[in-house]
């Protein structure tokens, strides 16, 4: 059985439709992702648990959360959030919708440097 098999069925939905949903931010750092970073192969809306990663690689063991305005709220959920994902051996990062809207060449920068230091072993 493969391992979208063992997902319960809504969370495949849900993962779909939040990829056909994504706000202009999530696009446009997709976008950049997939032309910056290639042979990353950055994943989007990937299930890890009760939680979607917004990107997700893999091979760099990163996860990229783009969080909207109403995230200043919501500080106790984002950090289980993170709490949960990082003893899955991920690094989390996250970028505000203003900062992939008014700086994407910096945020690209950022994870370039985060890539970087992860491959030379550190976090």
């Amino acid at each position: 059985m493969t391992k979208r098999q063992q997902l319960p069925a809504l969370t495949v939905t849900r993962s779909r439709k939040l990829r056909k949903e994504m706000g202009e931010p999530e696009l446009r750092l997709w976008q950049a992702l997939r032309e910056t970073f290639p042979n990353l192969r950055f994943r989007r809306q990937v299930p890890f648990g009760p939680y979607h990663a917004d990107f997700t690689t893999h091979a760099a063991r990163l996860i990229i959360e783009v969080d909207g305005d109403e995230h200043a709220l919501k500080i106790k959920q984002d950090a289980a959030r993170t709490r949960f994902l990082q003893p899955e051996g991920y690094h989390v990062i996250r970028f505000t919708n203003a900062d992939v809207m008014e700086a994407i060449d910096g945020v690209v920068q950022t994870i370039a440097a985060i890539v970087a230091d992860m491959k030379k072993g550190r976090p």
